[in-house]
Order: structure tokens, then C-alpha cells, then sequence
């Protein structure tokens, strides 16, 4: 069942398309990354399934409820994640979660055991820094936490790791895995690395369209070419190898840099093959063989060509 779904998208800024039909549906259960370039109208999108911006055009339903600008009655069904969320920085992070839970009206008893559950999920169960004291990382991971408090169907996370560092960026992707055990989640980024960590299907935005969807795994098999490196014992050893494999169009075209060669094949159980055979014809046993398979990146960039 579709938690969000997302129907011929359209938003204008002046003469400026920023949505252009955009569709898209996010199952129950799943992690589903919403990437494009910075600009491309990622949170324009999200804010107007918040129902705090009018679409000129389209329909957003959440849980099969159409979601009405300035009418958020939806919004009882979603948690959100700002890239840069806000506190009361005199806070603890326990004492603004008992507020956030007060605020929403759930019982005290029941918010007490919530808290402490949501709080141990982000790692900052026995933190008692006031928030004004938190790093970037931790306050995306307090934020993590506000936004779960009211068992959210949806949770719409809007460039939540922009700004960290390696760290919080771990981190923060270690809580997201978590999360998805609880509520299903719209993961917006321009960090592909953080896609492939963490994401089960993807949409890329890029001129207002939706250019490619599907799983990751679906989409990294439509890329064409695979690359492979062999790595030799001697310069000699790969230049004789690189000879060879010359000789093999379906690798071309291939490149010796040192004891280093390199090239790509658009059938990567092919290509190693051909590698292998090459590698004991010539009875020379490499360093490493490698296969990379496409990335994230490589996806991306053959989308918005």
C-alpha cells in the first residue's frame, strides 16, 4: 500500500517551472530517496505535502487522504525532519521531548516510556547536555526523535545530512535504518552515498520531472558499463596484459597506468570472464582483479544527461 502518492506535480515560481508533473508513489515499510541537484525542487515538493504550499497544479495523498493547502489534517499522519531543525536550546533533550509529548496531548505515563524508547533509538537516552550544547549531528538525531513521537505513518526527512560530518552523517544513517522498522520514510538528499546506504527505491528530480524510479539495484543495472581494474606485479606483466585484452572490442577501451590497467565492459560477468582467460593464457597471476559496479553517482549523472 502507498503511504504517499504524489499525481502530476505542478509548481511555478514566476516563469519559472520548478515542478513539472511530477509523480511518485512511497510503499509502507520502505525508505525511498528523493534525490536531485541542489534547487531541483526537493523541499518545494515536501513542503507541499505538508500542506504549506499550494501546488499549481496536482494532487498529494497521504494514507489515500488528499492533502489540502492550509487544511493539514494529514499532517496527523506524518513526522518531519527540516535540515535544519529548531529547539529550545535551554532544554534538555529529555525536557523538550516531555514538551513536544505534552503539546500533543499524550498521556503522561505512556509519554515517559515513548520518550525514553525514542531517545535510546537516537543515542541520547543518558545525555543531559542542554540542547544549546549539541553538536549538528545530535540535533538532527533529537529531531529524529520529535518527529517519531506521535507514531507518524510518514516520516519526510528534507536534507537531513547536508551539513554533518562524516561522523553524524554515520550516525544519523544508522538511526534512519532504525527507523524504518518503525514508520515508512522520504529520505530528500543530494548525497548519493547516503542513497545507496539506506534507501530500498529512489526518484530523481531534475528539471521539475521525475527522470528515473525504481529500486536501487534496478536502477544501477540499467547503467551500461562496468568498469574493472587488474592490478600486476610489474609494469612488464601489464603491459603485456593490456595488449591482449586490446585485442577483446567488447573491453575497450583499455588503459595501462603503471602495473595498473583499466577499462570497461557492458556485460560485467562477460568482461571478467574474458579478463580471467586472458590473465592464464598468458599464465601471469595479478595482484587483484576488480569489478566495480555502477554507483549512485554514475546513475544519477546518466539520468539528468
Amino acid at each position: 500500500m502507498a503511504v504517499l502518492e504524489i499525481e502530476q506535480l505542478k509548481k511555478s515560481y514566476g516563469t519559472q517551472n520548478v515542478l513539472d508533473g511530477v509523480t511518485f508513489s512511497v510503499d509502507s515499510g520502505s525508505v525511498y530517496g528523493f534525490i536531485g541537484k541542489n534547487g531541483a525542487g526537493k523541499t518545494t515538493t515536501m513542503t507541499i505535502a505538508l500542506g504549506l504550499l499550494k501546488p499549481d497544479e496536482g494532487t498529494v495523498r497521504i494514507n489515500g487522504e488528499r492533502v489540502t493547502y492550509g487544511d493539514t489534517k494529514t499532517n496527523k499522519y506524518v513526522g518531519y525532519l527540516p535540515d535544519v531543525p529548531e529547539f529550545y536550546p535551554f532544554l534538555t533533550a529529555g525536557e523538550y521531548m516531555a514538551l513536544c509529548a505534552d503539546v500533543s496531548g499524550l498521556d503522561k505515563k505512556e509519554s515517559k516510556k515513548k520518550i525514553s524508547e525514542l531517545l535510546e533509538m537516537v543515542g541520547l537516552e543518558n545525555n543531559k547536555k542542554r540542547i544549546r550544547n549539541y553538536s549538528r549531528g545530535m540535533k538532527q538525531r533529537l529531531g529524529i526523535a520529535q518527529a517519531l513521537i506521535n507514531d507518524p505513518i510518514l516520516l519526510i526527512c528534507d536534507e537531513p545530512t547536508s551539513a554533518l560530518d562524516p561522523i553524524g552523517r554515520q550516525q544519523l544513517l544508522a538511526v534512519l535504518k532504525k527507523v524504518k522498522e518503525k514508520t515508512t520514510v522520504i529520505f530528500s538528499t543530494h548525497i548519493l552515498t547516503d542513497v545507496e546506504a539506506v534507501c530500498d527505491k529512489v526518484a530523481i528530480l531534475n528539471n521539475g520531472k521525475i527522470v528515473k524510479q525504481g529500486s536501487v539495484e534496478q536502477l544501477k543495472s540499467e547503467v551500461k558499463t562496468n568498469q574493472w581494474t587488474v592490478v600486476l606485479e610489474t609494469e612488464e606483466e601489464a603491459g603485456r596484459v593490456a595488449e591482449a585484452l586490446e585485442t577483446h572490442p567488447e573491453l575497450l577501451p583499455v588503459k595501462q597506468t603503471g602495473v595498473k590497467v583499466e577499462g570497461t565492459s557492458e556485460s560485467a560477468a562477460e568482461g571478467m570472464s574474458k579478463i580471467l582467460n586472458c590473465l592464464h593464457t598468458l599464465s601471469v597471476i595479478p595482484v587483484r582483479v576488480e569489478r566495480k559496479e555502477p554507483t549512485m553517482e554514475e546513475v544519477f549523472m546518466e539520468a539528468i544527461r
